[in-house]
């Protein structure tokens, strides 16, 4: 969510903080903010909106200094504006801070800090940590950040800069990212790598906790209590291309056409034809885990939770192994059952998910073992899960995500594939699998080939206020995914739902001007899907059919058709949510939408 950079070295800051902004601004905010260092002062500039009209402010090149904070907001406490914006200040103006998380208590701390005098400017919970910060600073900040935040209950990605002392940013974290990057003269610090690679590829991952401090020669670490780390600095591999539009109109468009190569990425090396299954060396060591569980649990949040509905279909059917799929958020709060035996699988693309990481210390703390499904390398998931699968997407943009999902379904298959091997599926019908997920890239280009027909589809809907996507086996959940990027980027409402549903509630709703789009690709449910069709027809609906290529029967139904290939069910998900998400992209560019920064969402989700 927030984004976060701080530079201290030999360069203007100011350019380096702005760029760092820009690129982490596909993680949502709506306000944007610097504080500089320098002639014994700190100068703080901020604006609501985009970071553009930050540059605008800036533009009159008054503000310069080797030492800043750079900051993006997604407001939590206090409606968008100039003065909630970050960074915030101290009373006295001295000290400056930037923020991502929530302190929960901090109710109690203003009013405790109202009675000692302080006069608050703002309505967020931020700006009681600089007077706590404050009223303990007696010429050591980093003993003063340590003081201050003793008292704080909540989740914080921290940095703060003294006026009194210059040479220095101290920061700290306590679930929410933190990033370290080790430069040769110059040390930066970040909530998101893509901030700050341009100019190091060497970083430390803070964990919660821990303290660090920053100087131009050199980083240290302490705890909270001011006890001394090491930390090791590791080198990370990331192309800058990868966070570049490369020519596309839009982040979202990019990533939904490199999905035939971020599949194949998914599966490189993984896949082992002769022996008909698959090898995945992140969770080697737990695989007997696995296959002889009792039960696995899948938590997951947004996105990521549709890809584990499929995946718990792909488990139950392939391993026979009984799956639950929790809400992430909800998980915690109902004091889950965890037996022996229990499995918990967490999913998150940016592996930082607030309520994910919180379901997954959850179930360490009864006792399951755990495994985690990320894009990102050294996220916090990824490092607090007893094992795990990277799904090798590369970095991902645009906040309605489409390729991380595609590589999560498809790292859930090879899973299911490998427990599968070991529980009950011949090697024969290993290998025909295999041999079916190794043609998924080419699939998936066929449909990217032309997209004109989905192109016309989206310019006949686009003026339309509500959608109902309907699905039933594998497909269902590709309903609930098909619906949401429509809502997330479009601000269409759209609903999903199993399609046999529909006649209890949704389908009161069916009139001339409802668009409703069926999956209806030929599998065992397709009779089913058919009379669902019917049904909606006999009301005057408008159908919309996701099908399979050459089903003559259902181009007579559908009023309109989306063709795609056909290959083994348990696949068919990571072909059939294709022409929803280029649907969805085309509707919300034919409507003048922010496709890949829509309103009032993030990309990665750090508070609860």
């Amino acid at each position: 969510m927030c984004g976060i950079i701080g530079y201290i070295g030999y360069r203007d800051a100011v350019p380096i903080l702005i760029s760092g902004l820009k690129r982490m601004e596909y993680r949502g905010y709506d306000s944007a903010g610097l504080a500089i260092a320098g002639n014994g002062r700190i100068q703080v500039k901020k604006e609501v909106g985009k970071i553009s009209e930050l540059e605008q402010v800036l533009n009159g090149g008054v503000v310069h200094g080797n030492i800043g904070l750079g900051h993006t907001r997604w407001a939590t406490h206090g409606v968008p504006s100039q003065v909630n914006a970050h960074p915030h200040i101290d009373s006295k103006g001295h000290i400056a801070l930037i923020h991502n998380g929530i302190i929960e208590n901090y109710a109690a701390l203003r009013q405790r800090m109202e009675k000692k005098g302080h006069k608050f400017r703002t309505e967020t919970d931020t700006e009681t940590l600089a007077y706590l910060i404050e009223e303990a600073y007696n010429g050591n900040l980093l003993e003063a950040v340590q003081m201050a935040l003793a008292q704080v209950r909540g989740t914080y990605g921290l940095a703060v800069i003294c006026d009194q002392e210059p040479d220095k940013i101290v920061a700290a974290r306590m679930g929410s990212p933190l990033i370290i990057g080790v430069g040769e003269g110059e040390n930066f610090v970040a909530s998101d790598l893509a901030a700050i690679v341009a100019y190091t590829r060497n970083v430390i991952y803070l964990e919660d906790g821990e303290v660090a401090v920053l100087q131009a020669d050199g980083v240290q670490h302490r705890t909270l209590t001011n006890e001394k780390i090491k930390k090791t600095v590791e080198a990370v591999s990331i192309d800058l291309a990868e966070i570049e539009k490369s020519g596309y109109e839009h982040f979202m468009l990019k990533e939904i056409m490199e999905q035939p190569r971020t599949l194949e990425d998914s599966m490189r090396g993984r896949l082992l034809e002769e022996e008909g299954t698959a090898k995945l060396g992140g969770i080697s060591d737990y695989l007997d885990s696995l296959a002889e569980s009792k039960r696995i649990i899948i938590v997951a949040c947004g996105t990521s939770w549709h890809s584990a509905l499929i995946g718990e279909h792909m488990l139950e059917e392939l391993a026979r192994i009984p799956v639950e799929v929790e809400y992430a958020s909800e998980f915690r709060y109902r004091d889950p059952i965890i037996e022996e035996g229990t499995v918990v699988i967490a999913i998150s693309q940016s592996g930082e998910t607030a309520d994910t990481l919180a379901a997954i210390r959850e179930a360490k703390r009864k006792g399951a073992v755990t495994l985690g499904i990320c894009n990102v390398v050294g996220s916090s998931i990824a490092r607090e899960t007893n094992s795990g699968i990277y799904i090798h997407a590369g970095p991902e943009i645009g906040v309605a995500s489409t390729k991380a999902f595609t590589s999560q379904v498809t790292v859930l298959a090879l899973l299911a594939m490998v427990l599968g091997r070991r529980k009950q599926i011949s090697s024969a019908q290993g290998r025909w699998m295999v041999r079916e997920m190794k043609r998924l890239p080419s699939l998936v280009e066929k449909i990217l080939v032309d997209t004109e027909h989905i192109k016309e589809v989206a310019e006949r809907f686009k003026d339309h206020r509500n959608f109902l996507y309907l699905g039933r086996g594998y497909n269902f959940p590709i309903a609930l995914e098909g619906a949401l990027k429509l809502k997330e980027i479009s601000y269409i409402h759209a609903e999903g739902y199993p399609a046999a549903e529909m006649k209890h509630g949704p389908i009161a709703l069916i009139d001339k001007d409802m668009p409703v789009v069926f999956i209806a690709t030929q599998d065992g449910t397709y009779e089913k899907v058919i009379s669902n069709i019917e049904e909606v027809k006999a009301r005057s609906g408008i159908v919309i059919a996701v099908c399979s290529e050459g089903d003559t029967e259902m181009a007579a139904k559908a009023d309109y058709t989306l063709e795609i290939p056909k290959t083994m069910n348990f696949l068919m998900p990571i072909l059939s949510v294709i022409p929803l998400q280029l649907l969805a992209y085309y509707i919300a560019v034919l409507r003048g939408c922010n496709v890949d920064q829509p309103r009032n969402l993030a990309k990665s989700v750090t508070v609860e």
